[in-house]
């Protein structure tokens, strides 16, 4: 089978449903393939917080300031610097806020501010402290009819229309210690009797994305090829003139007339390339991105001759290993009365660092000869009755699987602990005195967490001085294994403002353009807020699309 499009996009996620919608706003006979039964890609499996300055529900929400662009661009010369071209970093901020406005316009989805959710390095010229994520609200998936049995799996099962915004993620995960945690969750149980009730099925933060993203393909008339894995790039001439792929167990070729975009993700899946480009030690369970990110796009692009870049990096994240699957540890860390400790029994860092920030100190621990991997999670009594963790409730007991399974350790006292995760019973003694003086002072002599705005976003507003900072000392005495987990790589095809695939020479490859996690990461090797993945992904993805509308096209 052979078939011919104006443009042929690689991958149904963020990026490569943005770019394909682009791209048939121009007017271009667009096709979208895709290797799973499955769109949304990792995008459906994330927060769906979009990180772009300046945007409209920013706007919505009096929350851009005159000066809010220049700080933008302060704060992103300031974190990532000369490790990604100036030109591609300005172009994101220029144009990210007319992507907003395209996709208000053109799909069903609906925007607002993530009250106070901090940049996630906000002290560094041109942070901001109350944020500048925005998220979905939810919707009725109903829109989609059957193609709604596409939607890719969710990260954490819940129950039907049991819909959580990132904003009551984080009143809920104080259990009760505020009023806001159990109102917010009346809310929530009331509003899932009423979907239910009258026939809903509503979706939230990633989900609510990338149904509204689906939803303007089909009414675009965007044909999305399911089971349509990429094998390779056609190129004729030094151009890119199409894909191969397989589906149905035979070798296909799309080709374009105009150009390919590939948005067909990271390479987390594939343990050959993650073992050689990340650090060690690195395993794809420990990954939440979707399952079939396995570099496919990566690897013919580089097949070629495109450039790579940032592929010892990734969208790192402190991990919980459970036995349905890896728990990315957002909350955990930054609630108070709980520390991370390595092999010697020892903090190492700031536990409630952003994740990225988080998972880099856990890794430096490798070269220093004291090993950070696994890390232990070491919490009380008191902390487990009084927060939300890894989906439980406030005292809900540990399930007996998480136990066998080597995730979760108990004992009476801190000694019995230390024999249980193998630290040295003084050194971890010691660590906890230490930091529970910290806790009564509010001053982490050490590591100074909860100093940072984003420190205390998910902190407990009643805990004194310190928000973040609570004494471990009502037994019995847990421990979590933490392990260096991710949200995708960030490693990938080298690409210019305008999101054309390049050579290491610097030449454009003509006809190939890359978005999203198969291109190299205009936030270099940092993280600049919530969505901070999505943002660019959604950007880049549609600068592709009008770089090619813009082109004199090839029969």
């Amino acid at each position: 089978m052979q078939e011919t499009y104006d443009v042929v996009v690689v991958g149904a996620g963020g990026a490569g449903m943005t770019a394909a919608l682009a791209a048939a706003e121009h007017g271009l006979d667009t096709v979208l393939i895709e290797k799973s039964t499955y769109f949304g890609g990792s995008t459906a499996r994330s927060g769906g917080g979009v990180w772009i300055p300046g945007n409209a529900a920013l706007k919505t929400a009096g929350q851009v300031s005159a000066t809010d662009r220049q700080e933008a661009s302060d704060y992103l010369q300031a974190i990532v610097g000369d490790e990604v071209p100036k030109e591609r970093r300005e172009t994101f901020l220029d144009r990210g806020p007319e992507v907003i406005d395209f996709l208000l316009d053109k799909t069903p989805v609906k925007l607002k501010w993530v009250p106070d959710y901090s940049d996630y390095l906000p002290e560094q010229p041109g942070g901001r402290p109350k944020g500048r994520s925005v998220e979905p609200v939810p919707m009725d998936g109903r829109m989609l009819g059957k193609e709604l049995d596409h939607l890719h799996p969710p990260y954490a099962k819940a129950p039907a229309n049991l819909i959580v915004t990132q904003a009551d993620f984080r009143k809920i995960s104080l259990g009760l210690r505020t009023l806001r945690g159990p109102l917010t969750m009346m809310k929530v149980v009331i509003m899932r009797m009423i979907n239910s009730l009258r026939g809903r099925k509503m979706y939230a933060m990633g989900n609510a994305l990338t149904i509204s993203l689906r939803k303007a393909l089909v009414d675009a008339d965007v044909p999305v090829l399911y089971e349509t894995a990429l094998t390779g790039l056609v190129i004729e001439g030094g151009r890119v003139v199409g894909v191969r792929a397989e589906h149905d167990g035979k070798e296909v070729v799309i080709r374009a007339r105009r150009g390919v975009i590939l948005g067909s993700g990271g390479f987390e899946k594939s343990e050959a390339l993650r073992e050689k480009y990340l650090p060690s030690p690195t395993d794809a369970d420990w990954s939440t991105a979707a399952a079939t990110n396995t570099g496919a796009g990566i690897e013919a692009g580089v097949a070629i001759g495109a450039a790579i870049d940032l592929m010892d990096d990734a969208w790192w994240g402190p991990t919980i290993p459970l036995p349905s699957g890896p728990w990315f540890c957002l909350a955990e860390r930054n609630l108070p009365g709980s520390i991370i400790v390595n092999s010697a029994g020892k903090r190492f860092m700031n536990e409630a660092l952003p994740y990225v920030e988080a998972t880099h100190a856990i890794y430096e621990g490798e070269a220093t000869g004291v090993s950070h991997v696994p890390a232990w999670l070491v919490m009380d009594q008191r902390y487990r009755n009084r927060y939300l963790f890894a989906g439980l409730s406030p005292r809900m007991p540990f399930p007996g699987r998480w136990y066998k399974f080597g995730t979760v350790r108990k004992a009476a006292s801190l000694a019995k602990l230390a024999t249980e995760i193998d630290v040295p019973a003084e050194a971890l003694e010691e660590t906890i005195q230490r930091f529970n003086g910290f806790a009564t002072t509010g001053n982490d002599e050490d590591f100074h967490r909860g100093d940072s705005a984003y420190d205390r976003y998910y902190a407990d507003p009643r805990v004194k001085p310190n928000p973040s900072l609570h004494s471990i000392d009502k037994g019995p005495f847990y421990a979590v294994k933490i392990v260096p987990g991710d949200l995708g790589t960030k490693g990938g095809i080298v690409t210019d403002e305008r999101a054309r695939a390049l050579r290491p020479d610097g030449s454009v490859i003509d006809g190939l353009y890359a978005a999203g996690n198969c291109s190299s990461a205009v936030m270099g090797h940092t993280y600049a807020g919530p969505g901070a993945t999505i943002g660019p992904a959604i950007t880049f993805g549609y600068l592709a699309a009008e770089d090619i509308a813009s082109q004199k096209g090839t029969d």
